[in-house]
Order: structure tokens, then C-alpha cells, then sequence
């Protein structure tokens, strides 16, 4: 049995779908209110923030994925996110279950050096630390030794579907709803973004790899690493728009915190779009060189198809 902690998300769903393609067929999806994804998953309602729920959701597991996610809430990140990965934890060692860790990069440097496994963790905000803190509780838990772990990571989404990343919103979004795209702080930083299905069936390999475990892993994203500039060209000819876009400077967007809360949530992002933000995933491609990681052009012509 493979079992998804959190498996309502983009990530959760498209993992299930490749765990029960290529994988097994014992899929089993837990979230507060799960739903199936395949015709033979199991569902198991619970609440991560409860350690005998989450314990009764891994029982019988033999491979748990935690892909819970929360709402660009700070405080809510800190007081949950810590607590429901204690909880996975615990429910693994009980269950002697492997756990798969899906993480983001928010714990590492906001700046233009290239971003590997080895990365030092220097958090930019209260929500990296929350990160930060995370990925060194599942670290420890690799240094323990007693349940096999690997974190799995990946920078910022784009894709199909409801995938949730700035990207998405202000460009692609904007795109298929016939309104000008919007592009924050710069549209000359080259940037490194990971296409939704391919970090999901990167992590269902990883899940099924013996000798994946104990490592940290960057999911693998395109080598080709465009500017805003470039992606925007690639969208609206993918999409048969012509639209021009706007730059939304630093200034403005953290004159917009002062009266909305989301903006204010992802304020402390900024950086990171003021010069190259370039992720390194060779190590994935070097033991999986038969993984098909999708280009740019073919994840927007993807996502074109299904707006059509």
C-alpha cells in the first residue's frame, strides 16, 4: 500500500494517477476530505493535525508521500505545517513505513546562485523558516536511521489544471481569461519553474527507488531557463493570444500588501524574481537519465489543449 498524506492538491492528484499507472494499485488517499483520483483508490479521512488519526491513516503502508499543503497564511504555517509533519513522522517509525517528503525552496538563498542539493538553508521570511525548519526535522530523521526518508523538492510550479504558483495566476491565468499578463519585479531574471506532472511522477520514482532514500533530491525541471520575457512569448503563442504585459515593480507590489492580505503573504517572495533564480536538478537526471522531463513549449501547448 501506498499511501499520500494531503491528497486533495495538484501534486497529490497527479501522483496518485502515476502511482497507479506505472507503480501498484493499492493507492490510498488521506486528507480531511479525500477524493478518488483512480477508480480503486481508498479513501481515509483524517486530520494530520491529529496524531492517532495520521497514525490510523499509515497503518498497513508501505510507502507514504507527504504532499499536505496549506493556504499562503504565515501564521498559519507555523502553527500546523511543523505539527502535521511530527505527525507523519511518528505515523511512519510506528507503522515502519518509508516516507517521501515533498518540499519547496523557500528555505534557500533568495539570490542568483545556482540552487543544488547542497545548497546552505538561509530563509528570507517567517514562512522559509517554517520551511527551513521542516526540511531539517525530516534531515534528522535521515541521520536517525530508523525509517527509510528522502526529501524531494521542487522551485515554482507551472502547469495544468488548478496548479497554484504566481506563474500560473499572473501569467497563464490571465492569459486564458483575455487579460493582460502580469509579471512581478523583472522580465529579464532567468527562471527555473518545474512543470506539475513531471515533479509528481518524479516523486512516484523516487517513492519506488530503494536507493533514493536518505538523499535529498531536486525534481527535474527543464534545462532550458527562460525570462518572464521569453515565457509570455511562449505562452501567447501557445494560447493564439498577442497580449503585451505589464512589470509589477517591488514598490508597487508591496504597496498593495497594505491592503491585501495575499499580496502581504507573498511579499517576502520578492527577491527571488529580482535577479536569476535557477535551479539545478542534474543529480535527478544523472541516476534517471530515461525520465522525460516536458519543455516549456510542451507543457503551454499541453495546457492550450485543454483550454480549447
Amino acid at each position: 500500500m501506498q499511501t499520500i498524506l494531503g491528497a486533495n492538491g495538484q501534486i497529490a492528484t497527479e501522483l496518485a494517477r502515476e502511482l497507479r499507472r506505472s507503480h501498484t494499485s493499492g493507492v490510498r488517499l488521506v486528507s480531511r476530505q479525500p477524493r478518488k483520483v483512480n477508480e480503486t483508490d481508498t479513501l481515509v479521512p483524517a486530520n494530520l493535525l491529529d496524531a492517532r488519526q495520521t497514525l490510523e491513516a499509515v497503518k498497513g503502508s508501505h510507502t507514504v508521500y507527504f504532499t499536505a499543503g496549506l493556504p499562503p497564511d504565515t501564521e498559519l504555517w507555523e502553527k500546523q505545517f511543523p505539527s502535521m509533519l511530527k505527525n507523519a513522522l511518528d505515523a511512519c517509525r510506528a507503522a515502519g513505513a518509508r516516507l517521501a517528503y515533498f518540499d519547496n525552496t523557500y528555505m534557500y538563498p533568495q539570490d542568483e546562485r545556482l540552487q543544488t542539493e547542497d545548497t546552505p538553508f538561509a530563509p528570507v521570511g517567517r514562512k522559509g523558516v517554517v520551511r527551513a525548519a521542516m526540511a531539517a526535522m525530516v534531515q534528522e530523521e535521515m541521520a536517525r536511521g530508523e525509517i527509510p526518508v528522502l526529501i524531494a523538492r521542487a522551485p515554482e510550479f507551472y502547469g495544468p489544471g488548478k496548479t497554484q504558483s504566481f506563474t500560473n495566476a499572473l501569467i497563464i491565468d490571465r492569459l486564458k481569461a483575455g487579460k493582460r499578463p502580469l509579471v512581478p519585479v523583472r522580465d529579464d531574471t532567468r527562471r527555473t519553474l518545474i512543470w506539475t506532472p513531471d515533479a509528481s511522477r518524479a516523486l512516484a520514482v523516487l517513492g519506488n527507488t530503494p536507493d533514493a532514500f536518505g538523499q535529498t533530491w531536486h525534481l527535474p525541471c527543464c534545462d532550458e531557463r527562460p525570462t518572464y520575457r521569453d515565457f509570455v512569448a511562449m505562452a501567447n503563442a501557445a494560447l493564439g493570444r498577442d497580449a503585451s504585459y505589464s512589470v509589477i515593480g517591488t514598490w508597487a507590489l508591496t504597496a498593495a500588501g497594505l491592503f491585501s492580505k495575499p499580496v502581504r503573504e507573498i511579499r517576502e517572495l520578492l527577491p527571488r524574481y529580482a535577479q536569476d533564480n535557477l535551479f539545478d536538478s542534474s543529480k535527478f537526471k544523472r541516476r534517471f537519465p530515461e525520465f522525460k522531463v516536458t519543455s516549456y513549449q510542451e507543457g503551454l501547448d499541453l495546457i492550450a489543449s485543454h483550454a480549447a
